[in-house]
């Protein structure tokens, strides 16, 4: 469902705050993404988690997962609550700290990234892949112009 957009002559679009265009886009995108994952009663770092996990089995522990995620989070998250609470569904599993998914834990995962795969689509209708890594690159450089990490996270 693409919507269909005014067009602007360029000297007025390139005088748009993009503060402001970013962080409504910021909001919007993790708002749906965010009550994508609530539908399986989870958070974002509920999902960082088990991405993480289940793409390097045994290497996190706590200690390096919390360091690894808490750059991402908003919302002053309490990681710890988060790992139990994936102890407590039976997703996640700790030996000598290192932390592995269960079966549940990894389909649990796959419903949540077929969730967020429809929000990608969606955010992503009606423009062309050109534009969008046009777009990733030039939010790359202004993060790196401001003094922030500009790379891919790995």
């Amino acid at each position: 469902m693409s919507v269909a957009l005014r067009e602007y002559a360029q000297e007025e679009l390139a005088a748009q705050p993009i503060g402001a265009w970013s962080g409504e886009a910021y909001r919007l995108v993790v708002g749906a993404i965010r009550a994508q994952l609530a539908v399986e009663d989870l958070t974002q770092p509920h999902w960082w988690t088990l991405n993480h996990v289940a793409g390097d089995p045994g290497r996190w522990t706590r200690a390096t997962l919390i360091e690894r995620l808490t750059k991402y989070d908003d919302l002053g998250i309490d990681f710890n609550g988060v790992f139990d609470d994936l102890v407590a569904r039976g997703w996640l599993t700790e030996n000598a700290g290192a932390m592995t998914l269960t079966e549940a834990g990894e389909s649990g995962r796959v419903r949540a990234r077929e969730r967020n795969l429809r929000v990608h689509q969606q955010t992503h209708e009606g423009i062309d892949t050109a534009d969008f890594v046009t777009t990733i690159n030039v939010l790359r450089r202004m993060v790196a112009n401001l003094g922030g990490d500009g790379n891919l996270p790995d």
